[in-house]
């Protein structure tokens, strides 16, 4: 039997969109998670950005941060996870930031408070 990574359960902390390359994100209690990337996100080559609790999100730039550490979140890279009722897959690690890179299966929305699955 397989045991569930330690990041399953992991909490949202918070959510954030970048609509605009180097200028301010926006803090958001829920998102609309569509195939690009949270709704009113600057489009980039990785749809969704997720870090753990170490990190400041503004620097990072991160669209999801949830309450792990980000060690736990590198290991779900090849992964797919459920969180709110979207359906993500973790993809690969940033070359210059941290966290995980994930493309999204299946649309859905998010909440600050949901949990990964």
């Amino acid at each position: 039997m397989e045991l569930l990574r330690p990041v399953i359960g992991g909490t949202v902390l918070s959510l954030a969109v970048y609509p605009e390359k180097d200028a301010p994100g926006r803090s958001l209690s829920h998102a609309r998670i569509e195939a690009e990337g949270l709704e009113g996100d600057r489009r980039k080559k990785r749809p969704v950005h997720v870090v753990g609790r170490e990190n400041n999100p503004d620097v990072a730039r991160a669209n999801i941060v949830l309450d792990v550490a980000d060690e736990d979140l590198q290991e779900l890279v090849g992964e797919q996870v459920h969180i709110g009722t979207a359906v993500l897959r973790v993809t690969e690690l940033p070359k210059h930031c941290p966290g995980v890179y994930a493309e999204v299966l299946r649309a859905g929305t998010v909440e600050v408070g949901d949990r990964l699955a």
